[in-house]
């Protein structure tokens, strides 16, 4: 098996380093070089490129069916609008579950697309699946509460860990991944104590969506934070800005002015000198 190219930056390192100065940690899921130009710009810690991408972009109806090929164009595409910022990159469903060597090579190809680290969805026995990638020299991002890859039906997509066992079972999940040798944990969708119980007994840095206020730092999609994608939105979704009816009015300005003719005007064109374009004309003329 190919040894994976080293990561261009320790994040676990990072992470740490900012869990230690009670520096809250922001990450930006993104998908695109634009959008990683933008965030990279806007002072984010960590942005990963996440399999949401399936829903998000590419137009599936769920994670499940976006493909490992289709995940590592994206995060290329990121990679290259990328200067300074730490990249994670999201392991897709089908792509480590049946071996560790078969996490291990995903991994590996991820490493080799640009990331820093990888992420994957769940614990029991996905924590064999860190503890190999982690031994290839990879750092691994664990995730616990939703697993939206676990969700096979519309109504799955709801908060874990609302009853005692539940929430007990989520913190243990956590422990396990940080045993198995994670940097940092995910955790989507429960309740606040649940997260701060999570803070609360593992030492690597815990970054939440959808989890409360108690974790070291926080998570959301671009898209679902700038408005483009519409509702119904997940209920830890925030919106800072309404970028959906922006590009909305800009293409109908577009379209308008496109048919009324008043688009493109002079200023939007290329000028040709009088000597040249009558040098032109009699080509055309001695060509008929």
């Amino acid at each position: 098996m190919p040894t994976p190219a080293p990561p261009r930056i320790d994040l676990g390192g990072r992470l740490a380093a900012l869990k230690r100065a009670r520096s809250r940690i922001v990450m930006i899921t993104a998908y695109d070089y634009p959008a990683a130009r933008v965030v990279d710009d806007a002072g984010v810690d960590v942005v990963l490129v996440g399999d949401s991408a399936a829903t998000t972009v590419l137009g599936y109806q769920s994670t499940r069916e976006v493909s490992l090929e289709e995940m590592l164009m994206l995060t290329r595409a990121v990679r290259r609008g990328l200067t300074r910022v730490p990249m994670v990159g999201d392991l897709p469903y089908g792509s480590y579950e049946s071996s560790d060597a078969r996490a291990v090579e995903s991994a590996s190809a991820f490493v080799r697309a640009g990331c820093d680290a990888v992420k994957l969805e769940g614990a029991g026995p996905t924590t064999d699946r860190v503890r190999s990638i982690v031994r290839a020299g990879i750092a691994v991002v664990g995730h616990v509460g939703l697993a939206p890859q676990q969700v096979t039906t519309p109504d799955g997509y709801r908060a874990r860990g609302r009853d005692a066992s539940g929430a007990a079972a989520i913190v243990a999940d956590a422990m396990a991944l940080e045993n198995a040798g994670c940097v940092a944990i995910v955790v989507e969708a429960v309740p606040d104590p649940v997260a701060r119980a999570i803070v609360e007994r593992v030492t690597v840095p815990v970054i939440g969506i959808g989890a409360g206020a108690s974790t070291d730092g926080q998570v959301l999609v671009l898209h679902d934070m700038l408005g483009l994608i519409a509702a119904p939105r997940a209920k830890f979704v925030k919106v800072f800005g309404d970028l959906a009816n922006a590009m909305r009015d800009a293409v109908s300005r577009f379209a308008d002015e496109v048919r009324s003719g008043e688009y493109p005007g002079a200023e939007h064109g290329y000028p040709m000198s009088d000597a040249e374009q009558s040098a032109f004309a009699r080509l055309l003329e001695a060509r008929r």
